[in-house]
């Protein structure tokens, strides 16, 4: 395929390429390989999140290299600059995780300051992990030029003695074993086999909900979001984003075009039928700001209401991604809600095409030779499993997964830590028992700072043989691997003198994911009088990034962004 040169008056680029009286700007794209003629080319962004840092992204490199050329041969100029990872799955449990949400802000920022710096005419963002993507998004909806994104591909299972393995499988097998059920040999072969190489975390995690919930909005191209890190199509399907892409700027066909309120609430509705991440509350939360689009916690609870579980998936159910995506993919899930009326058709998406044009030659119903995909009129759940939560111990909302959850609601003893770490320590020294409701406190967006996931604690508990009999309820956050009674995003924080700060050990404490209350079961007199004597603890940390967030740092209840009434607005 031959070079197409676009021009357009729109181009922000021309600023810096076109002109006599610019130059000097021009000498200094020559240097990178910029000829005569390519001065009245589109310029874009290829927004590079490759690390070996963890799997997730070893494999984006390659990607890069290809959605470049792919530029090229669409006749625009790619340029290509970097942004950072943080590896969850590696920090998990550790004062580096706190880093971890933080890094959704950071990868936003840079991606904002590169595009809008360089005037670049539109953006190619490749992520494979957590925070790279929502943090991507994130910037495309702010800066408002045309953008995709690109998803690095999910990670194939692993396999030991008959079943697919997962990165939470090893979590999961350290609580296996401080419980006694496994010995070192079998906890040592379930390390070894969990992660066999490039990807993101194979289950339906955090970075295949968001690759499915962006795919599903409009930003990512059909059955790109179920791929995987190492095969053909993945390649392929990188080239084509980069000509749609392309196509997107000479027709300028804007992300604000793409992400709506009716999209948005697409990206919700399939979040919750292939039983998705509690993170992507927070994280389209978030986006929706950026974008300009009105969205709260309540407005989840309504989409549940309506929307049934339909894919046995990972971490609560048997398959994972790459099963999925053989079944028919995100597309598959889409066309069965679309035909039910919980999919807005008339969607845009950066094709150029609606989400019903797009559907058309789909299926309404999935294959019956597999069951990944349950059929409509057998669901894995009625409803959907992300629950909005409120009552006196979390008056702006709380979030609860609640899939595979045998009795969703609980009342028992409150037993307090004031860390991820305490709270870890009690369960593996067998010190939790059943009717027990966990609180993690100080772990929130400020108090953390960074909002911790709680990833290991879970993983402990379902190890032990506790995910049904113990609740968690902390105002941090939840790996998208986690499952289990569990609670989190609890607003307002301890850290603010929210409820959860003056809960005491002993205390009665009630989850009801049926009546959508989380209570302390306490006279509101008693709650006054503990809230009077309640005193802000100092800052953990007063220089460096994670002073500065704690600073800046809004709510989980508003997407914990950082940009949030800056100037009173």
């Amino acid at each position: 395929m031959g070079e197409k040169t676009i021009s357009s008056e729109n181009f922000r680029s021309k600023v810096v390429t076109q002109g006599v009286q610019r130059s000097p700007n021009r000498a200094m794209l020559r240097a990178v390989g910029f000829q005569d003629e390519d001065f009245n080319k589109a310029i874009v962004g290829v927004a590079n999140a490759y690390s070996t840092i963890t799997p997730c992204n070893m494999g984006i490199n390659q990607l890069a290299l290809i959605a470049e050329t792919g530029i090229k041969l669409a006749g625009a100029m790619p340029q290509m600059f970097g942004t950072i990872t943080i590896s969850d799955g590696i920090s998990m449990g550790t004062e580096g995780m706190k880093y971890s949400l933080v890094s959704r802000e950071v990868i936003a920022d840079s991606i904002e300051t590169v595009c809008n710096g360089q005037s670049m005419d539109g953006v190619l963002a490749i992520g494979g992990c957590d925070k790279n993507m929502p943090g991507a998004m994130i910037a495309m909806a702010r800066m408002n030029i045309p953008a995709i994104f690109v998803y690095g591909g999910t990670i194939k299972p692993g396999h030991y003695q008959g079943r697919d393995l997962t990165v939470v499988s090893s979590f999961e097998a350290v609580g296996e074993y401080s419980a006694g059920k496994i010995d070192d040999t079998e906890l040592m072969e379930v390390e070894r086999r969990a992660c066999p190489g490039a990807g993101s975390c194979g289950g339906m995690f955090t970075a295949n909900t968001m690759s499915s919930a962006f795919e599903a909005m409009g930003m990512s191209l059909p059955y790109s979001s179920t791929m995987t890190a190492e095969d053909e199509e993945k390649a392929d399907s990188t080239e084509e984003s980069a000509k749609v892409l392309v196509e997107a700027i000479r027709n300028q066909l804007l992300p604000r075009h793409i992400i709506t309120r009716k999209s948005i609430e697409n990206a919700i509705s399939v979040i919750m039928a292939v039983g998705g991440s509690t993170n992507a509350v927070l994280h389209f939360l978030a986006i929706a700001r950026a974008a300009g689009v009105e969205l709260n916690l309540d407005d989840f609870e309504t989409i549940r209401d309506r929307v049934p579980v339909l894919c046995d998936l990972k971490p609560s159910g048997r398959y994972v991604a790459t099963d999925l995506h053989q079944a028919g993919g995100i597309p598959q899930v889409m066309k069965m809600l679309l035909v039910h009326g919980l999919l807005h058709g008339d969607c845009i998406t950066i094709t150029g095409k609606t989400i019903a044009e797009i559907l058309a030659d789909v299926p309404d119903e999935p294959a019956t030779n597999q069951d990944v995909i349950r059929p409509w009129n057998n669901p894995m759940y009625a409803q959907g499993h992300l629950a909005i939560l409120k009552g006196n111990l979390a008056t702006e909302g709380a979030v609860a997964k609640i899939a595979g959850v045998k009795n969703p609601s609980i009342t028992g003893t409150a037993r307090v830590f004031d860390s991820e770490e305490e709270c870890l320590d009690a369960i593996l020294a067998s010190k939790i028992k059943a009717g027990d409701v966990i609180i993690v406190r100080y772990e929130g967006p400020i108090g953390g700072p960074g909002m911790r996931e709680m990833l290991a604690p879970t993983s402990a508990l379902i190890g032990a043989g506790l995910g049904d009999a113990v609740g968690l309820i902390t105002d941090g956050r939840f790996s998208g691997g986690t499952y289990g009674m569990v609670v989190g995003h609890v607003a307002p924080e301890a850290a603010v003198g929210g409820a959860i700060a003056l809960v005491e050990e002993g205390d009665s404490i009630t989850i009801d994911a049926n009546s959508r209350l989380l209570q302390i079961n306490i006279s509101d007199a008693e709650l006054a009088s503990r809230r009077a004597k309640w005193q802000p603890r100092p800052p953990r940390y007063t220089k460096g990034i994670l002073a500065k967030y704690a600073k800046l740092v809004s709510s989980s209840s508003v997407g914990a962004v950082t940009d949030l009434d800056l100037f009173n607005e």
